[in-house]
């Protein structure tokens, strides 16, 4: 199989590397300065065990291609954001024997979040769900980092809305070849909302720098915890701290990497580039339609979404709010009057 890594950022570069260097074909898609130091330098993947590089082709679009193979693997690694995008120029490109990729080829939705899988199926007839969990940094253009030993990461993988096939194992089998675990689960979605709550100190980090001291540690378990209610309201089913820490174990381990310091995860490293756009929408923003949905208050995580993307609109420097700013901002939206609906929408409001 050749696998096409449509946005080779932190996650899909750390993926398209690791791919390549066990023996697999592999194209990279990106944009803007990242494509042409990619083109012209090839991909600089730092990890552990050394630096490589991998010179591999390099596209901005399936135009660019000559046309899909009918064993090409698309792996969607752009931020949620970019998604629709990435659909719309993807979705129709030809495949050798006819069709299209949307009704021929498989995609696997490497993001963080759960909507970028929902957006892909209205477009893809064969959609995977990948629940990501890689620490990897990419801030300078043709480079990427990532810090996971003893392996680079792990990523389950399974068919989106549910149920595993042949095509997720032969894609982990790949996987488990270079450097990852990659467990084919018929539940990927219970992994992926585990992996949100999470997600949602992305904004966090992003606005007032590292979760490390108590301070800190003690917002984001609120807002953590404001989440997990949200998604035992919905009925949504999500594996628990201790059934992740269990699986996981010491399996990826952050370790500092020369010349390669993590200064954050992906929401960091967006304001860090001034890209200009932020995933918040659809982390903190999807514990917010959730909660607005099912009738219960979000203030916590509505505050940060609404931080993180005036710190990307502004491109202000991450990490730039004192925590002590971003506590009292916290209480105050904590103890205002909550707007949330009460109770479930029932009906149909169009009848």
């Amino acid at each position: 199989m050749r696998y096409i890594i449509i946005g080779a950022g932190a996650v899909g570069g750390a993926v398209g590397g690791r791919l390549a260097g066990a023996g697999h074909e592999v194209v990279l898609v990106a944009r803007g300065a990242h494509h042409a130091a990619l083109r012209d330098g090839g991909l600089r993947l730092k990890v552990p065990d050394g630096e490589y590089t991998y010179r591999l082709r390099t596209v901005t679009g399936p135009g660019e291609l000559g046309g899909l193979r009918a064993d090409d693997v698309l792996v969607l690694a752009v931020k949620t954001q970019d998604t629709v995008a990435a659909l719309q120029a993807w979705g129709p490109a030809p495949v050798a024997g006819g069709g299209t990729a949307a009704q021929r080829l498989p995609l696997f939705c490497a993001q963080n979040g759960v909507e970028g899988q929902r957006l892909a199926l209205r477009v893809f007839r064969h959609v995977y769900g990948v629940c990501v969990w890689l620490p990897s940094t990419h801030v300078e253009p043709g480079v990427v980092s990532a810090g996971g030993a003893p392996l680079t990461g792990m990523l389950h993988l399974g068919r989106h809305p549910h149920g595993t096939d042949a095509t997720a194992r032969l894609v982990a089998a790949d996987l488990e070849k270079s450097h990852f675990e990659a467990p084919v689960v018929p539940d990927v979605a219970r992994w992926q909302y585990a992996k949100l709550l999470s997600n949602l100190g992305n904004a966090l980090e992003a606005v007032a720098g590292p979760v490390a001291d108590d301070t800190a540690v003690a917002l984001f378990e609120r807002v953590r915890a404001e989440g997990a209610r949200v998604l035992d309201a919905a009925g949504i089913a999500y594996a628990s701290v201790e059934e992740q820490r269990a699986l996981r174990g010491h399996k990826v381990d952050l370790v500092p990497l020369d010349g390669a310091p993590r200064g954050g995860g992906s929401s960091w490293q967006s304001l860090s580039r001034g890209t200009g756009t932020i995933e918040a929408d659809y982390l903190n923003g999807e514990i917010g339609l959730l909660g607005r949905l099912h009738g219960v208050p979000t203030p916590l995580n509505d505050l940060l979404q609404q931080l993180a993307n005036t710190f990307a609109r502004e491109r202000r420097a991450p990490g730039s709010m004192p925590y002590g700013e971003l506590g009292r901002l916290a209480e105050e939206a904590a103890t205002a009057p909550s707007t949330a609906p009460r109770g479930k929408a029932v009906g149909n409001p169009n009848r």
